[in-house]
């Protein structure tokens, strides 16, 4: 164990297991109202899941869209995620996340100094749901200068080893090939941090600010009991801390403990994008004294390719977005036959790969393959590969698409056919199989400046050809400790566990098998770590004081 940060002691008024988002808003918010925090990560890197992730947070009914005169509401919101969520969320703690959610932010960003680009036009995943709107309820924060702001301490916050971009940017730019790399090396070298790694190197400067203790190599292993209350916390290491008020456990989901995540998620992983230090640790020791749990069967769900990359030695997988999305490409199951919309938001996408493949069974849409024409990896390219440099090995290529199906294991009559109905379409802006190209989500993530009349549509002509193997994959499980609307963890009788809580992916998701928009899984994560650290701190949920400004996105 090694401390970054505070003053080392072996008692605090609060023991923070973790050091992603809701961990730390849980941390800042406790701190901000005068208790003594520890948090204790277990890896040698701070940030968690969130540090890599797009930083985003989905807060219904914001002051920032109230601001800017848009029209929202609780009621309307609270229709819309019910019907995302398939059933399957508790409305308690539903709508602790929904109520709370604008208090969260405003208290961050006046209390903790977080500040966020407001994006007005980034619309609901599911346009064909009541409730949802075209745009308002997504934030994202701004560049972060994390040398002036941590010194030394930002070598110890992980990074998604990205250049520094947004997500508004990227959405405006598109394609990687349009980005100014000029610009983002100089911001690179300014000390600029962007997304997740932005937003926990802002509540982390809170922390500082406050004194709070920092410790990386700190993994938590059981729950110290008194009677009926938690009273801290010992360390694999053998450590000892005793928490005074409360303990919150944010140690993340529990997609790494591959045993684990078989027996509990509906479908297998074949790949995750999270830190491998998201083994169900929070999840396990609360088990141990009792803990209820729920909604174990769900992750963030994302289809991902597998090309190589790695965090923290393991291999991970790379979330396709653009690479779908954008006109020229599409997607085909083992038939060699378009199975969905492309271009709909990744969660909904993924589900259609779900499967328990083995060797000697595998489900309809697996494998899938993203497949593109020459053209297309011309004017945008596919991850990090540009045209004219060597393929790579993630990559299949073939000069017509007759042979490129005879390398992805696909009846090539059906990929010449799926491709010729595709394109007799797409030149005219439509596609009648699946409707992609008609809500504004898709349109936001196409390409405006394409030949054809959808910005999410375009034909595929020129060889060679290319496919990209897709698999099922997420950011990281996202059911676990059951907890109430105040972030208290719960015990199998649906009673208070006195002195614990939980947020983040180690607790049970306020949205249940939901994702309503971008930042969906931040908003609620950091508005129940909020709602722990005003419960410990004796303060009452709501936050009143004045909203700080934020710029308005184009």
């Amino acid at each position: 164990m090694k401390f970054l940060n505070g003053t080392p002691a072996d008692s605090y008024d609060v023991v923070v297991l973790g050091s992603g988002a809701g961990a730390l808003t849980a941390a800042a918010t406790a701190a901000r109202g005068g208790k003594s925090v520890v948090v204790l990560e277990k890896s040698r890197l701070l940030g968690g899941t969130s540090a890599v992730s797009g930083g985003m947070l989905w807060i219904a009914d914001n002051h920032h869209a109230r601001d800017a005169g848009l029209t929202d509401s609780k009621e309307a919101a609270g229709r819309y995620v019910r019907a995302v969520a398939r059933g399957r969320s508790r409305d308690e703690l539903l709508d602790a996340a929904l109520d709370y959610g604008d208090a969260m932010l405003r208290f961050t960003e006046n209390e903790c100094g977080l500040r966020f680009i407001f994006l007005d036009n980034f619309p609901d995943y599911r346009q064909d749901l009541a409730g949802s709107v075209a745009g308002g309820r997504t934030v994202e924060p701004e560049l972060f200068n994390i040398r002036d702001a941590l010194g030394a301490l930002a070598d110890h916050v992980r990074s998604d080893g990205r250049a520094p971009f947004t997500m508004q940017e990227y959405e405006n730019w598109g394609a990687f090939t349009k980005f100014p790399w000029e610009e983002l090396n100089r911001r690179q070298d300014e000390g600029l941090v962007a997304k997740g790694h932005a937003l926990v190197s802002m509540l982390l400067a809170s922390l500082v600010h406050d004194g709070a203790a920092l410790a990386v190599d700190a993994r938590g292993q059981r729950l110290l009991v008194d009677g009926e209350r938690v009273t801290g916390v010992k360390l694999e290491s053998g450590e000892v801390f005793h928490a005074n008020d409360g303990v919150v456990l944010a140690t993340g989901g529990f997609e790494w403990d591959k045993e684990l995540a078989d027996s509990l998620l509906a479908s297998r992983l074949h790949a995750v994008c999270s830190p491998p230090s998201n083994t169900g640790d929070g999840l396990k020791m609360a088990q141990r004294i009792g803990a209820q749990t729920r909604g174990t069967r769900e992750a963030w769900w994302a289809p991902m390719a597998v090309t190589g990359d790695t965090r923290d030695g393991e291999p991970v997988g790379t979330l396709l977005r653009f690479e779908r999305q954008g006109p020229g490409s599409i997607m085909v199951n083992r038939n060699g036959q378009r199975f969905a919309n492309e271009s709909q938001n990744y969660n909904d996408l993924a589900r259609c790969l779900h499967s328990w493949d083995s060797p000697n069974h595998r489900a309809l849409n697996t494998p899938a393959h993203v497949v593109f024409d020459h053209s297309y990896l011309e004017r945008y390219g596919v991850l990090a590969h540009r045209a004219g440099q060597p393929t790579p090995a993630y990559l299949i290529e073939a000069p017509t698409l007759s042979e490129l199906a005879n390398r992805i294991g696909v009846p090539a009559p059906n990929l010449e056919s799926t491709v010729a109905r595709f394109n007799e379409s797409a030149v005219k802006g439509e596609d009648p199989e699946f409707g992609r190209g008609l809500s504004a989500y898709d349109k936001y993530w196409g390409d405006d400046d394409c030949p054809w009349p959808n910005p999410s549509l375009g034909p595929l002509q020129t060889g060679p050809f290319y496919a990209l193997e897709v698999v099922n994959g997420a950011f990281g499980s996202n059911g676990g400790v059951a907890t109430d609307g105040l972030a208290r963890v719960m015990d199998v009788d649906g009673q208070p566990i006195p002195g614990l809580f939980a947020a983040g992916n180690t607790a049970e998701n306020a949205y249940g098998a939901g994702y309503p928009g971008a930042g969906a899984t931040l908003g609620p994560i950091m508005t129940m770590g909020y709602l722990a650290g005003r419960t410990i701190a004796g303060q009452p949920a709501e936050y009143h004081a004045a909203p700080a400004p934020a710029e308005v996105g184009a």
